[in-house]
This record gives C-alpha cells, structure tokens and sequence, in this order.
C-alpha cells in the first residue's frame, strides 16, 4: 500500500524589521565589557534615542544554531535564509524586538502596529504597502523582489499603479525639501516590467485546508479577497453578476486611464492561483446567501460595491436626456455608444464626474462639456491631477453652481435652471458648506444632463434572502460590520469595499479585503476573532527633516500623450516609467523609518 506524502509545512524564516538608516543619536555608550545586546538593555537600558532600533551588538548571532544570522557592515543583522530554519531563538534574544519569525503568508495576515518601525508613506498607505522595502528593492534592480514586497499587501499593482490617487504621497518626507517621491508610478514601473515581458507573477501559496469561501462580487474587493484567501490555502469561488470581472476597474475607469488589457491580464494573474469564477450570476436574482451556506461554502465575503446612484430630488429629473454617470461609464467600457447630444452638461464634483466629462469629450459627435459643482474648485474630491489633464482637453467647470430645476420640451430635456453659491460655515465634512445665493438663478442649454454626485450600495437584494434579510444595515444604505474584523453580525458573512464604505478609493476596498481576508481565516480554523495585536489605526505625529542634509532633487516626471493626440481616442495618456527614469526616482526615496530617515 504506497505511503501517503507527507504534508508541506509554511516555511519560516527570521525577518529583520529594523532598515538602519541615518540612527537616532545614541544617549550615552555602553562600556567596553559589554558582550551583546541583552546584558547591554538589562544592566544599562536602551541607549539609543530610537525605541525600536537594533543596538547591533549581536545577542541573536550567538543565539543562533545554524550561524545563519550575521551583524553585517551596516551594524543590523543579515539573515541567510538558506541557513535559516525559523527556530525563533534568535527573535527570542533580541530585547529590542526588531526580529520577527514569519512565513511568506505573513505579511497577509500582519497589519501595522503602534511599535513599527514605519516610513510616514507606510502609515498613509490603506493597503499598508512596505514602500520603502520594494523602492529599496528597485534600486537594487532587483524587480522580482520588489514585486513580491508589493504583491504580499497589493495583488493589483498594474492596475494601481495608474488609478491611485496616492495617499502615500501626501505623507512623502520629501514634501518638505521638494516633491514627494513618485511612489506610485515607481509601483507601476516594478508591475509594468513584468506585464511587458509577459511573465506572470506566482507567490507562494499555503497548503490547501479544504475550506471553501463564496465571493460575491468580482470588483477590487472580491478579487483582493480571494487572492489573499487562496495565498492561506483556502478555495475561494468568486460570484460576480457581470459577464466579466473588474467591477468598477472595467465598467467605471476609462481606458485612457486603465486600459482593459491590462486589467485582464492582471485579473488572469490572481485567477492562475486556481480561483473558482462563477459570471453573470448575481445575488438576490440567481442564488441567495442560504443557497452558498447549503452548497458548503464555509464562509461568505460580500463585496457588491456601490452601484447605485444618488438621486438630485429636483424636478424633471426623470427627462429623456438625464442620465447618470456610472451607467454612462459603463455604456462606454461595453463599447455601446451612448445616447448624447453635442452639449452635455455634467453635474458633481469627484472623480466619476471628472471621468465622465473627459470621456464624453472624446465622442465624435459631442462638441461642449461642462462640469457643475456647488462648492469651488479646492473642495472637489476629483484628484487634482485629474481636474488639470480634463481642462486641459477643453472640458469647462462651472463652480459654485448648483442645478435647481430641469426643463424639458414634449418628454426630452432642454435645458437645466441653476443657482449660484456661495461657501458658508464648515460643514460634517469639514469642507464650508454651499450656501444658494437668493435671485442669482440662470438657464444653462443643453442636450444631455449627466449626473455624477455619488452612489451606494443596493442592499435592496437582501431583503427576501433567508439569511440576508437579517444583516444590519447602516443608515446610509451600507452593510454594518466590526471596524477592526469586518465580521458581519451573521458570524460567517463578512463584508468590505464599498458595500461597507459608501464609494471610496480601489486601495481602500483591498486594504479592507485583507482585513477580511484575516478573519475568514480566522473564522475558518474555528480561532477567536480579535482585531490584529496593536493594530496601528491613525497615522502617528511625523517628524521634520533636517534640510541640511537632504539634498534636493526633481522629481521624475511622468511622459504622457500630447493633449492634441490623445483627446482623440482612448489609448492609455501615461506611457510609465523606463528603468532609467525608475532608477532616478527610486534615490529620491529617504528609506524613512518612525524615527529616523536615509541611509
């Protein structure tokens, strides 16, 4: 009787958390009879500034049994993971707790704590990306690497990499010297150099536990999901009520901004990990969450996005000629060509706008596109980068104006009655509130009214499901769960994305998909679900660089289409960065930590 093969264990391996860097200035030095770092803390404490730094005196060098771990010349411990066989002793010498055991499925399941050595880009990032690693990687021009760092916290990098509007950025260091450091195209450039090679990517993938997740909704959310759930061993099938995946990726990014090839091929990335797919199947039409629970799915993940959009509560908005702008979007991206006229008139502020009035300007047949928003140009949430490139291709913004009343003509629009504003005190938002100006109402012609002021998720398809009639719902029409787990009050339904969050940002459904993704995991090995050990919730108090030594240098800028070729058609405007251009931008990066910077 042949032997049954032994199981395949998660490798482990001692992780360094400490980068080095320009250290924080020690406070006294030790005396010369002190042999390692353990005897330096307990006779004499911490003598450096840093909390969390490595002393460098080499405690887990001699804890070690294999001599896989080494002080190298930076005065941190280098690991040898040929040698390394994650017996932990060396992690449990270290005072100072800068090692750490991990697994390649680590980063998956480890979310930021308070005691982290993290870069300020670390702590803006939703995704929680390990930017100063996989930029440290880039220099190196070791690709494979970097990708790797991205892809533990990121499985749509390609996709990313153009649509992301960059929160790390914000908090780059080096907007107080110059511009911050281009992290995100950077990201692009390490998905790109594969994608145009044609080399997919494979991680490492757990065992299989034999547990079987449901996946409704193949949007950023539901693949990020199902990508971490497949990485811990787990066989996730993704539910998805369109003929294709993507969600809001496909039907609602333009392609001059994502192109759908490259949204396909990475799709087919995360798929290649032995993904389940199940199209044109949607909740509440072909299947209900009691039908996933009796064909022995184990768990259910929710993430339907926010399809549905807001309503103005003005007359005439039912008129031949208004539509909205995510349907629009989605007509486009369907390759229809939809009803418009050649003046088209769109109503919000953020980025569905924005995308709207720059693809209708690309339609043979329309010839003016205005953007009308309530408050002024600085409170649009549309990216600003956005708000340039579409007055650059000739859309107009009306600001501080605010339709009031659609007038239509035997059943069809023809023109919109607005009012101008004026900004009063701040509103919930913190942004001054819109505030009509008495008398100032004007008439505004137009063919075609799109409407762009937000949406939200449909839980009407819930109400008739046997289990889904009871999940909470919030008042603003989203699924209510545990901040910290994303558990909803049905213990196997879980939930993140815009069904949770009201419309947000891609890398705001994926950093909540991983959060999910834990305690699914959790869920499905019969663990407690807590919220991870000392989660870091807000970012902490940053630190100022000494201008006296860092060193100013430009940014690398993006090259993209002339205005006059691309506004034409729908070819991708950014052409990403080549590795020289990479390369320059990556020594901008100041490899930061919480308190310290450089190298």
């Amino acid at each position: 009787m042949p032997q049954a093969k032994p199981k395949r264990k998660i490798p482990r391996y001692t992780f360094v958390k400490c980068r080095g860097g320009k250290r924080a200035e020690r406070k006294f030095s030790y005396p010369d009879d002190v042999k390692n770092c353990k005897e330096a803390v307990e006779k004499y404490g911490v003598n450096l500034v840093c909390p969390i730094g490595c002393l460098g005196l080499g405690s887990c060098v001699e804890a070690c049994p294999r001599n896989a771990i080494q002080i190298g010349e930076k005065g941190l411990p280098v690991v040898d993971l040929e040698k390394c066989i994650g017996c932990g002793k060396c992690v449990r010498a270290c005072p100072q707790n800068v090692l750490e055991l991990v697994s390649p499925v680590s980063p998956i399941l480890r979310f930021h704590r308070h005691n982290d050595c993290l870069a300020p880009c670390e702590q803006g990032c939703p995704a929680q990306v390990e930017i100063p690693r996989f930029i440290q990687k880039i220099k190196e021009k070791d690709y494979h690497g970097a990708l790797t760092i991205i892809k533990n916290r990121l499985p749509l990098p390609l996709t990313l990499g153009r649509v992301c509007p960059r929160p790390c950025e914000a908090r780059c260091r080096r907007n107080q010297i110059d511009m911050p450091v281009a992290i995100n195209y950077l990201k692009r450039f390490v998905a790109d150099y594969f994608y145009q090679k044609n080399e997919h990517f494979t991680p490492f993938v757990a065992p299989d536990t034999g547990h079987k997740v449901a996946i409704i909704g193949g949007g950023p959310g539901g693949l990020a999901c199902a990508y971490f759930l497949r990485r811990l061993g787990h066989k996730p099938t993704i539910f998805e009520a369109m003929p294709k995946l993507g969600g809001m990726l496909r039907y609602g990014i333009p392609d001059y901004r994502l192109p759908q090839t490259v949204l396909d091929w990475e799709i087919e990335d995360i798929l290649r990990l032995e993904i389940e797919v199940k199209t044109n199947m949607a909740l509440g039409r072909d299947f209900t969450l009691k039908d996933l629970k009796d064909q022995g799915y184990g768990a259910i993940f929710i993430a339907t996005g926010a399809w549905m959009p807001r309503q103005m509560g003005i007359e005439g908005e039912d008129l031949e000629g208004v539509i909205k702008g995510v349907r629009f979007l989605k007509e486009v991206a369907e390759g229809k060509q939809p009803a418009i006229g050649p003046r088209v008139v769109i109503v919000g502020g953020g980025n569905v706008a924005v995308d709207t009035a720059r693809t209708a300007i690309r339609l043979s047949n329309v010839k003016e596109v205005i953007i009308a928003y309530r408050r002024d140009r600085n409170a649009m949430p549309a990216s600003k980068e956005e708000i340039e490139a579409a007055e650059a291709e000739g859309v107009k913004f009306m600001f501080l104006t605010n339709p009031v009343r659609i007038i239509g003509e035997n059943g069809r629009l023809k023109m919109v009655e607005c009012i101008k504003m004026q900004l009063g005190e701040p509103d919930s938002s913190g942004r001054r509130r819109p505030v009509p100006i008495e008398g100032s109402e004007f008439k505004l012609e137009t063919d075609t009214l799109i409407t762009a002021i937000g949406q939200r998720p449909n839980t009407s398809i819930l109400k008739d499901d046997p289990i889904g009639k009871d999940l909470e719902i919030s008042r603003r029409g989203t699924l209510v769960v545990n901040p910290d787990t994303y558990q909803t009050n049905i213990p196997f339904i879980f939930a993140a994305g815009d069904a949770v969050l009201g419309p947000k940002r891609v890398v705001d459904a994926i950093g909540t998909a991983r959060l999910a993704a834990r305690s699914i995991h959790l869920y499905l090995k019969k663990k407690e679900i807590t919220p991870p050990p000392e989660m870091l919730k807000e970012p902490l108090t940053d630190i100022e660089v000494d201008n006296q030594k860092v060193i100013s240098i430009p940014r690398q800028p993006m090259p993209e289409r002339s205005v006059a070729e691309r506004v034409n058609d729908f070819e991708e405007i950014e052409l990403g960065f080549d590795e020289e251009t990479a390369l320059k931008e990556a020594e901008r990066c100041l490899n930061c930590g919480l308190y310290c910077y450089g190298d």
